[in-house]
């Protein structure tokens, strides 16, 4: 069984603890959230998040154990997806 040890703190400033290797769509859900995606392979850019300060895509990335600090989350926009 994981150990559920890494704080994140999301954009609604809800707070949710999580294991390293889980993904990243799950657990902002489990948060009350909704990460875009587009192409699932990474290719496209749509899940793009920032952890503190990192850009990563989710579809392609894993939590990883961030031990020093809380991993801070916020999403990006890509104006080419917007309506």
């Amino acid at each position: 069984m994981k150990e559920t040890n890494i704080k994140v703190i999301w954009p609604n400033n809800k707070e949710t603890f999580v294991s390293k290797g889980d993904d990243w769509f799950s657990s902002a859900e489990k948060a009350g959230l909704e990460i875009p995606t587009g192409c699932l392979t990474g290719s496209c850019g749509a899940c793009e998040i920032d952890v503190n300060g990192e850009t990563v895509r989710a579809c392609i990335s894993e939590i990883k154990n961030n031990q020093e600090c809380p991993l801070r989350v916020s999403l990006t926009t890509d104006p080419f997806w917007e309506n």
